[in-house]
């Protein structure tokens, strides 16, 4: 694998968390970026990752993340994995939140992915991934603007590899189609494997850079073998 530092976008507990061990452990020094770091700290002793405060919606903030990031050399791995979710009957959403959902799932993966392909294009090198969840493929029921965002991440997805990929940027979208095992979200004792382990998605992730450029992955789909689709 011949990439050298990861940039994680929206991390904390859970996923990013696992996608940050991974990576450390695969060699490549790690950066941590969230709207709050206060929770980082235990994580980033552990991985050796530097942390940023970072809200992604917002472009000025994202400028100064990557540009920060430049003093030491920019990632040559991003992944997006921040999200906000609002749910409730579609005659009752509250139009803000239904625009925070966009801007923080949607939009700041485009800023996010813009910034992070500015530097690797001249290089012809990089991977961008972006995490995706049901709602990327199925809309459901009182959750439209969640399923208004991840729609709109997931063309953003399909559209930067059509035009990227040639110029040897990986951009691939993740779809996690399940609930993710967590401390607030045990798995049930009499439904072993039910829920995601998010140390299995980010093993996932590390196998998409591990791809030859000759068989690269664009989407992957990843679920419980228990579970409905």
């Amino acid at each position: 694998m011949n990439y050298k530092s990861a940039l994680i976008v929206g991390s904390g507990a859970g996923l990013s968390a696992s996608l940050a061990r991974v990576f450390a452990k695969a060699g490549l020094s790690v950066a941590l970026a969230a709207r709050s770091t206060d929770k980082l700290a235990d994580l980033a002793k552990e991985t050796g990752a530097r942390t940023f405060a970072c809200d992604a919606s917002q472009r000025a903030q994202v400028d100064k993340l990557f540009a920060d990031l430049d003093a030491t050399g920019a990632p040559d791995v991003v992944v997006y994995n921040a999200s906000y979710r609002t749910r409730g009957p579609f005659m009752e959403l509250d139009p803000p939140e239904v625009e925070k959902a966009i801007a923080v799932s949607a939009f700041g993966a485009f800023l996010v992915g813009q910034a992070a392909a500015r530097r690797m294009l001249p290089h012809n090198h990089g991977a961008i991934l972006f995490t995706g969840a049901s709602a990327s493929v199925k809309g459901y029921s009182q959750s439209a603007p969640f399923a208004m965002a991840k729609f709109a991440l997931r063309g953003l997805s399909q559209s930067m590899a059509r035009e990227l990929s040639p110029q040897g940027i990986h951009v691939a979208h993740f779809v996690i189609d399940g609930g993710i095992k967590s401390a607030r979200r045990p798995e049930p004792s009499d439904k072993p494997d039910s829920l995601l382990d998010p140390d299995a998605i980010a093993a996932s992730y590390l196998h998409v850079l591990q791809q030859l450029r000759s068989a690269w992955t664009q989407e992957v789909e990843l679920r419980p073998w228990v579970e409905k689709f």
